[in-house]
């Protein structure tokens, strides 16, 4: 067998006229990546790219070297994040648009809307960066549904578009915000299938676990057994699949109600706390049986750490290393091993997330050891 392994791609690695107000000029992702500090022991900030650098990627050399390494890991290929927030306005989308106009590189694509406010949390405060509070807010509309699907078009014709049972893949990070998603959905599949295509392949993002349970209504803090719940709720939306996040399970697993709730707790105060999780022991509870649904995509997780956007207020994964995380990659292949393989999909979370302490390109301490953990988990399911 060969999974399909799709890498979630960040754009935010060029500078736009908006981010320059917000943040300050110049401002790209790199810029909280560079500042970061080690905030405690054995802490490795900040994170140094090596083969690429601190690319820009309005070089399409620098696209082309990214596809070219995702290639030689085995991955299918890139799920770039979409930023549109109604009326026409979208954000960072010149790396895929160039991608999609100018034919290269010669690599398989797909699109994830990350269809959620930007507000001033969004990355870490600095002196030049404006106060308000909503800086880019999400609008919803029918009108506007349709302009959307008439924009995206050129893409899901593209022969490079990434297809499950014959339909364009589209993920949607958070689709339960959509106002009435079903009448969306409906809306694109019969747009879809009046403009040629056999229709989308809507998939949706979701945790394992959340803060509240779905089962009979009653409230549960950090549930961590009704993942099918979870599951079947964006399923009866009218998405066809779900890509699955076991995170926020795993970290409540390993610290307990009570460690949750102080962080949460102390996160709304000025007592500002880092809920530190050990890698291997999170990922060893990650994954859930309902991963191995035929139309659950669960996603792969190489490392974590939001510091360089957040500061001290948010919950690293410590000591991950490569060989811990081809690890986490191999049971994630055997979770899915059974299933047609038009669905032996993972989602890597993701290709480029530095800031996020979540990415798998070359960097100073590892080298190519991200990628070759992936290489290495592929070959040994190598029929």
């Amino acid at each position: 067998m060969k999974p399909r392994i799709i890498a979630l791609y960040l754009p935010q690695f060029h500078p736009i006229p908006e981010n320059d107000e917000w943040w300050g000029k110049g401002f790209t992702e790199w810029t909280n990546v560079v500042k970061a500090k080690p905030l405690y022991k054995g802490h490795v900030q900040p994170r140094i790219p090596a083969d690429l650098g601190f690319y820009d990627l309005r070089l399409p050399e620098i696209r082309q070297q990214q596809a070219e390494l995702a290639m030689e890991a085995g991955i299918e290929g890139f799920c770039y994040y979409h930023y549109w927030f109604g009326n026409g306005k979208q954000l960072l989308e010149r790396p895929f648009n160039e991608v999609l106009n100018s034919g290269k590189p010669d690599f398989p694509f797909c699109l994830c809307w990350a269809n959620h406010d930007w507000t001033n949390k969004t990355w870490k405060k600095g002196s030049s960066m404006r106060t308000d509070s909503m800086i880019m807010q999400m609008h919803y509309s029918t009108k506007d549904h349709i302009d959307h699907f008439n924009s995206l078009l050129p893409a899901f014709r593209d022969k490079r578009y990434i297809k499950v049972d014959g339909k364009p893949v589209f993920a949607i990070w958070a689709p339960c915000d959509i106002p009435e998603v079903k009448n969306f959905i409906s809306l694109w599949q019969e747009m879809a299938q009046a403009n040629g295509l056999k229709g989308i392949h809507f998939v949706g993002y979701t945790t394992n676990a959340a803060g509240k349970s779905v089962k009979d209504g009653k409230l549960s803090m950090w549930d961590t057994t009704h993942a099918a719940d979870f599951y079947n709720n964006i399923l009866e939306l009218g998405f066809d699949a779900v890509m699955s996040n076991g995170l926020a399970r795993a970290q409540s697993l390993c610290h307990g109600k009570l460690s949750m709730l102080w962080y949460y707790i102390s996160g709304m105060t000025f007592l500002h706390t880092t809920l530190r999780t050990d890698y291997a022991k999170a990922m060893s509870k990650y994954y859930v049986e309902e991963d191995k649904w035929e139309n659950v995509y669960p996603t792969l997780l190489p490392q974590w750490d939001r510091t360089p956007r957040a500061g001290i207020k948010t919950d690293p994964l410590c000591n991950a290393t490569p060989n811990k995380f081809q690890k986490s990659v191999e049971e994630a292949i055997g979770l899915i091993s059974h299933k047609e393989p038009e669905h032996q999909i993972l989602f890597l979370k993701a290709w480029n997330e530095w800031g996020e302490g979540n990415y798998v390109e070359p960097d100073q301490q590892f080298g190519h050891g991200w990628l070759q953990a992936i290489r290495n988990a592929i070959d040994k399911f190598k029929n």
